[in-house]
């Protein structure tokens, strides 16, 4: 049952509209990014053809959202969808894709935790269908599984372990698809003192002969292919680690060692942290920025393009905006089952998130790192977000939310801005993209990206002088370092990927790692890598400026997926 809700006060409002952009239209896109709205949110019609344009998607998702607290007929409605038309607030993908459907499931990801009986099983299994079925992702904790060959004493049998019911999970991925394009987005989690941690640990180092056959047809089946996986760490780790004395210490290095060993080499697993005032939330959503102790929960995903904002005071007004839109989504948008309505009334997690940072510090000159000037604006982002929760859930008679911010990877929603993703640097001035296309037919393309080529076009600036993700690579600790200072003003976690030029596994480097890691790893939240090239069919790689210029905008035919991870929609 929703809770009941009142209009809110809205006197004296008008005024806050005046540092709105000028929306935009598909006609400003990008090729590319135009291309991304239509396939992925434009709402079609029975032929397939387009029957709205990014102004019309922008009324739809608002007034649909804001309906639910009867709040769509008013100033602030008005002022919140033209940020979103100005891309200066972008909601979720699955706001833009399903507000105003019959079945609008608009929040994201279900973080869910797996019990330890057949019934358990039996529950998580129908719900991660169902979950999947109507579009969220779903992240799993599995550590009350009890280990591999443990005595089931009411049958006389022997316990699997908790790697045969994530594969079950696992297998569920792989054969669902949501709308033709969206494979199914999906977390493993496993406690650091769990009996079967290192075979959680290896799970994804697969064989020669099975990377031969991805290398060839990403769709060849591997284990644990369609799902990310992640150690959980909480404070008894960092005791142990830290403690000669510990029962423990030599596992929790062992189990430290192994992880990162693991992660430079295939990329898998990452880990999640989760102590201090977080301690105990384990469960995550797919790509790990929403936590939450509470099983079925739910993820609420809207994301302030800070490249498009010009003050601290649009900021803070954009903000206030946001949080309102996210608070009305937890009302108007559908869940796939029950107990995800009761834990969602309860706690009602909001995710406002940022993108656009590192075209925020492009267009000052700044270098990606931390800044004072970038602290000022995150403290705003801090203080006017859990300002603006406490008013307008007293307002619309709402439960407070338990946290309030979350930066997501913010993949398609930064194409269509045509910005840097989450706190992402640019990933590359330049790239050959691999996408499903009708939900059947691989093709490839090449891309520009539009920050770099704003720079290169506008101000002049060479293809080698704008700082990637790609240079970054060899700069590892710059982009832990700056994960860390942004991660003090978001009370959820950051989805973040570090990449690394190459599998590195020369134990010297690896050791190296494993010291610049430790030091900031408190401090994180999660953290995961990519090295280059660690997995065949990878949707994204780089190209020089000069090639991708020269065939910008063609769409070549394909032959691989390139679902890395189980995780599409880059």
């Amino acid at each position: 049952m929703q809770t009941a809700v009142r209009p809110v006060e809205n006197s004296a409002m008008p005024d806050l509209n005046k540092n709105s952009k000028p929306p935009k239209s598909g006609s400003d896109f990008s090729l590319f990014a135009r291309g991304i709205y239509e396939q992925k949110y434009a709402f079609k019609d029975k032929s397939g053809n387009v029957i709205e344009d990014w102004p019309d998607t922008a009324n739809r998702v608002v007034k649909s959202v804001l309906e639910a607290v009867d709040h769509h007929e008013t100033v602030e409605s008005d002022i919140l969808e033209d940020y979103l038309a100005a891309q200066q607030f972008l909601a979720g993908g699955r706001y833009l894709y399903a507000s105003g459907r019959d079945f609008h499931q608009t929040q994201n990801c279900l973080l869910m935790r797996c019990g330890d009986s057949r019934e358990g099983w039996s529950e998580l299994l129908a719900n991660a269908s169902m979950a999947l079925m109507t579009g969220a992702g779903i992240g799993i904790d599995y550590s009350d599984v009890r280990p591999s060959g443990s005595v089931i004493t009411k049958t006389g049998g022997v316990a699997s372990g908790p790697i045969s019911i994530m594969e079950m999970v696992n297998e569920c991925g792989r054969h669902i698809m949501q709308g033709g394009s969206r494979r199914s987005a999906i977390w493993a989690g496993l406690n650091w003192k769990h009996a079967d941690i290192f075979d959680f640990i290896d799970a994804k180092n697969w064989s020669e002969i099975v990377r031969a056959e991805k290398e060839k047809d990403f769709n060849f089946p591997a284990r644990l292919d369609m799902t990310n996986i992640s150690v959980l760490l909480d404070d008894e780790f960092f005791e142990a680690h830290d403690n000669e004395d510990h029962e423990l210490h030599e596992h929790a290095k062992k189990v430290y060692h192994e992880t990162t060993k693991r992660m430079l080499k295939t990329a898998e697993p990452g880990f999640s942290i989760d102590v201090g005032v977080n301690a105990g939330e384990t469960l995550r959503n797919a790509c790990c920025e929403v936590t939450s102790a509470d099983d079925s929960d739910i993820c609420n995903l809207g994301s302030i393009n800070l490249a498009n904002i010009d003050s601290k005071e649009e900021f803070a007004e954009v903000i206030d905006k946001a949080v309102l839109f996210l608070l009305a989504g937890t009302v108007y948008s559908d869940v796939p089952y029950d107990k995800v309505e009761e834990t969602r009334t309860k706690n009602r997690r909001l995710g406002l998130g940022l993108m656009g940072i590192h075209e925020w510090l492009l267009k000052r000159k700044y270098p990606y790192a931390p800044n004072d000037e970038l602290r000022e604006w995150l403290e705003i982002y801090e203080t006017e977000s859990n300002k603006a929760a406490a008013k307008y859930s007293k307002q619309l008679g709402l439960s407070t939310p338990v946290k309030v911010r979350a930066i997501a990877p913010t993949g398609t929603i930064g194409i269509i801005a045509e910005t840097t993703t989450g706190i992402e640097p640019i990933y590359c001035v330049a790239m050959k993209r691999r996408y499903l296309k009708n939900g059947k037919d691989w093709v490839h393309e090449y891309i520009v990206d539009p920050t770099a080529k704003r720079l290169i076009e506008n101000d002049g600036v060479h293809p080698s002088r704008i700082e990637s993700a790609h240079d970054l690579a060899y700069n590892v600790e710059k982009r832990v370092e700056f994960q860390a200072f942004v991660q003090q003003y978001v009370d959820h976690a950051i989805s973040s990927t570090i990449n690394l030029p190459y599998p590195i596994t020369d134990p010297d480097e690896v050791e190296d790692f494993k010291e610049m890691l430790y030091g900031y790893l408190p401090a994180l939240r999660g953290v995961t890598c990519y090295p280059d090239g660690a997995r065949g069919g990878q949707p994204l790689t780089s190209v020089p400026y000069e090639e991708a210029i020269k065939h910008e905008g063609v769409v070549f035919e394909s032959h691989e997926d390139t679902c890395v991870g189980g995780v599409c929609g880059a």
